[in-house]
């Protein structure tokens, strides 16, 4: 462990279970008591002259103080937990009247129970952070089987999670889209910012299957199709370096709705990284400046990813699976609208509120995933030191 991971450091330890476990614990609160010290430390800090005189020190020093403020929070709830329980054990132990202890009863097992759920939390609190939680996304959405249904289902996917950011107050950019000839989508890209958007967003990527009956469809027979959807870290420059003898970046007329300049001037961009073979294009704007900008943010996103995933490649399967490997291939959710159901086979998590989650109700879903993903987690961080 150390500075790590609470529960990483005892692996190996040889100890008895019960004991291994108390060690691991008094290890937890020492790391705890170091952090709120650390919170307090930098509190004074931030009213102090000389960091708010220097506003790059003071945005450092406030990032560093928010980023353990929540488990500090919690750890000061567990101590007030415990002295709670110490003066309701104290209460029984020296009072008489029968109303007062049972008084003293009541609070006491309802102290007990709120501890043991605090701790439990404080242990999540304490994994590893995954290093692209803070960051901002990619999303690219593209039409799977299914045909002009699958482009309708594509648009519907993309409507649901901009509703969804909208209840985040993130903000949504498409930086390229390819439209079907019935009103669909092809593909979508959009870059989506605000605050811990991949936190919240990692787990959607995979195959999305919708079962329902198209429109089109004269006997009213259900039909299956599917999108895939990929949710990427965007990538800074400090991520990726780019070289530009790698690139090979080629200009075309746009295609589609765009008022005058379409087929006429070379505003279209295609970028293509000629190691990985990556091709990224971009359209959208009448700038071909613009396009070029938008077209290298995905590019460097795509290439974090396949690093991502070079380095998940190395790691035991269960970390991989709880990360996220990005893989495509994977059915991970079926929206069945005959039945009103949505149903996320990774966890076994099913809610017959489909319409609402359309309409970007989605953080029911996200919750569960998050809180499964955390448990595994967690598993996979103490399993070795018993």
């Amino acid at each position: 462990m150390r500075d790590a991971a609470v529960f990483c450091g005892l692996l190996n330890c040889g100890l008895e279970t019960e004991n291994c476990n108390r060690e691991l614990r008094t290890e937890m609160f020492e790391r705890l008591d170091q952090i709120e010290a650390r919170y307090d430390e930098l509190t004074n800090a931030l009213a102090s002259p000389e960091i708010v005189n220097d506003s790059a020190k003071y945005q450092k020093t406030a990032k560093a103080h928010s980023e353990i403020s929540e488990i500090v929070e919690k750890y000061r709830e567990y101590k007030d937990l415990k002295r709670g329980i110490a003066e309701s054990k104290a209460m029984l132990a020296e009072e008489k009247d029968a109303d007062m202890r049972a008084y003293a009863e009541e609070e006491l097992a309802k102290l007990d129970a709120r501890i043991v759920t605090v701790e439990e939390e404080l242990k999540v609190l304490l994994l590893p952070k995954d290093p692209n939680d803070e960051k901002n996304v990619i999303l690219e959405i593209r039409a799977g089987t299914g045909g002009d249904e699958a482009s309708l289902f594509a648009a519907e996917v993309f409507r649901m999670y901009n509703r969804y950011a909208e209840t985040q107050k993130w903000k949504v950019e498409v930086l390229s889209t390819s439209e079907s000839g019935v009103g669909g989508l092809k593909e979508v890209i959009a870059l989506i910012e605000g605050d811990r958007v991949f936190s919240r967003l990692k787990y959607e990527s995979g195959v999305h299957r919708v079962q329902r009956v198209p429109a089109t469809e004269q006997q009213g027979r259900v039909h299956t199709s599917a999108i895939t959807v990929a949710v990427l870290p965007e990538a800074e420059d400090v991520d990726i370096k780019i070289e530009p003898k790698d690139l090979r970046i080629d200009t075309f007329c746009s295609s589609g709705p765009g008022g005058q300049s379409v087929n006429t001037t070379y505003s279209a961009v295609r970028i293509t990284h000629i190691p990985t073979g990556t091709v990224v294009s971009c359209q959208d704007e009448k700038s071909q400046i613009k396009n070029r900008e938008k077209g290298m943010r995905v590019l460097r996103s795509r290439l974090y990813e396949i690093e991502m995933q070079k380095q998940q490649e190395a790691l035991a399967k269960e970390r991989k699976q709880m990360v996220g490997s990005g893989d495509r291939s994977e059915k991970i959710r079926t929206y069945n609208f005959p039945q009103n159901r949505l149903t996320d086979h990774r966890i076994g998590f099913t809610i017959h509120q489909l319409e609402q989650v359309m309409d970007g109700k989605l953080q029911p879903v996200i919750d569960a995933l998050i809180t499964h993903y955390q448990a595994e987690k967690l598993k996979g961080e103490t399993a070795g030191v018993v």
